[in-house]
């Protein structure tokens, strides 16, 4: 199994729960263009040119109804289907992974990745953002959210391996919060006694 090809495809479709037009064009334009990113059959329908303009149109779109207020809410609920379904694309797509894990399995795990990053964004993070600045920090946020997607995009396709580096770092940190969490709440305990 193409271990950095996995990374990828994690990458991709994190980045596809911010986005979910973004990595798509940064694949479809890395398989077109370079050879960092090679696509089989039938993802290589990517590197249509079709596709690619309508690419463009769907982030353009994505990009602008994000930043209206109101009709951001409503993009995030359209998102909703859209996000994880460009993520199960993304990580069947990306660096040779279909041919090593079977494609089924592939195409949940990118639902669940993608699934995971959005409903953590419009469930938790922009529901608390809009309500902290009264909705004065969604544009800014939604222009952070697209310049981290395409950072991540482009870092998933060009170095995986820092990729897997990040997914790492999330993993130790999450340990680490769960055991301060428990153990404060110990503490807390055997005071109580």
């Amino acid at each position: 199994m193409d271990v950095l090809g996995v990374f990828s495809a994690f990458g991709l479709s994190a980045s596809a729960g911010l986005n979910a037009y973004i990595p798509l064009l940064v694949v479809a334009l890395m398989g077109k263009f370079t050879g960092l990113i090679k696509l089989s059959a039938p993802w290589d329908a990517l590197t249509n040119w079709w596709v690619i303009g309508l690419l463009v149109v769907l982030s353009v779109v994505e990009f602008f109804a994000d930043k209206v207020p109101a009709v951001n809410h409503v993009n995030d609920i359209i998102q909703t289907f859209i996000r994880p379904a460009a993520g199960a694309v993304l990580f069947a797509a990306s660096a040779q992974v279909v041919t090593d894990v079977n494609p089924v399995l592939s195409m949940v795990m990118g639902v669940l990745v993608a699934g995971g990053v959005h409903a953590v964004k419009s469930a938790a993070v922009r529901p608390m953002v809009t309500a902290t600045t009264g909705g004065a920090a969604n544009t800014p946020v939604s222009i952070a959210e697209d310049v981290l997607s395409t950072i991540l995009s482009l870092t998933a396709a060009v170095m995986p391996i820092l990729i897997g580096a990040i997914i790492l770092m999330v993993i130790v940190l999450a340990i680490w919060l769960i055991w301060r969490r428990v153990s404060a709440e110990r503490a807390l305990a055997n005071r109580v006694k």
